[in-house]
């Protein structure tokens, strides 16, 4: 498996709660990277280690997305399928299969799973995956796609970045440095975070590349204003609202 995705902006569901994800899987290691990796992008995560429970979850939970492996110690997953989709017949159902298991994976999808995917597998697909899912089921339609730190804005849809109303016009790569950092406003993301989730590939003696881009956003974004791009030495980088000059108080000058 590869590194956890970073955390991400939260999604809210149709009532404006955060998206509800249940993780179903016997393998204990393998539920608690997957619930660790989708609760960084800002969902709620339940799990169940069996049919049973998962039936449960789903009638409490009510989940909006399903991550359902297709082999648990009491049941097959589309016998879990069948029984969910009695509570929820809408949910939609991404299917964890054995990398050979061709048979399954026809089986699961004609049964009613939406996706699968293979193991081993990349939790950032996962996370892709199942928020392809989750936006064709209607779940994040009030997600807004416009992030917002202070007077800075960010919009994921049409690429367009404003500070204070003015616009900024940003590079492919400085656009998804910048989304990544606002993001997760006020967190310290390390170098190697930042190549990661970035540039895709892991650290190694590349540290110099997230500085010079970090050194360019400053110039588009901070430039004449209160910086919002800070350095914390040896730990990263975060972006925070720009702290407004004191007020002076009255009758002084």
């Amino acid at each position: 498996m590869t590194t956890i995705p970073p955390q991400g902006h939260t999604e809210a569901s149709v009532d404006g709660r955060p998206v509800r994800v249940l993780v179903v899987d016997d393998e204990t290691n393998l539920t608690e990277l997957l619930s660790m990796a989708l609760r960084y992008e800002g969902w709620e995560i339940r799990t169940a280690t069996d049919g049973a429970g998962a039936v449960r979850e789903v009638r409490g939970f009510r989940p909006d997305a399903v991550v359902l492996d297709m082999v648990l110690p009491d049941m097959d997953g589309l016998s879990v399928l069948h029984l969910m989709r009695r509570e929820q017949p809408d949910t939609p159902v991404l299917f964890l299969t054995e990398k050979d298991a061709a048979a399954d994976r026809v089986a699961g999808l004609t049964a009613g799973g939406d996706e699968y995917v293979s193991k081993p597998f990349s939790l950032e697909e996962v996370v892709a995956r199942l928020r392809g899912l989750i936006r064709r089921a209607g779940a994040g339609r009030r997600s807004t796609s416009v992030l917002t730190v202070g007077d800075l804005v960010l919009d994921e849809d049409s690429h367009e970045v404003s500070r204070g109303g003015t616009d900024i016009h940003l590079t492919a790569t400085e656009f998804e440095l910048l989304r990544y950092l606002m993001r997760n406003p006020r967190r310290v993301l390390s170098k190697a975070q930042i190549l990661d989730r970035v540039w895709s590939y892991d650290f190694g003696g590349q540290a110099n590349v997230v500085e010079l881009y970090i050194s360019y956003l400053r110039r588009k974004i901070d430039r004449g204003r209160e910086p919002m791009i800070h350095t914390r030495r040896g730990a990263g980088y975060l972006i925070k609202p720009a702290e407004l000059p004191a007020a002076v108080p009255a009758g002084r000058h």
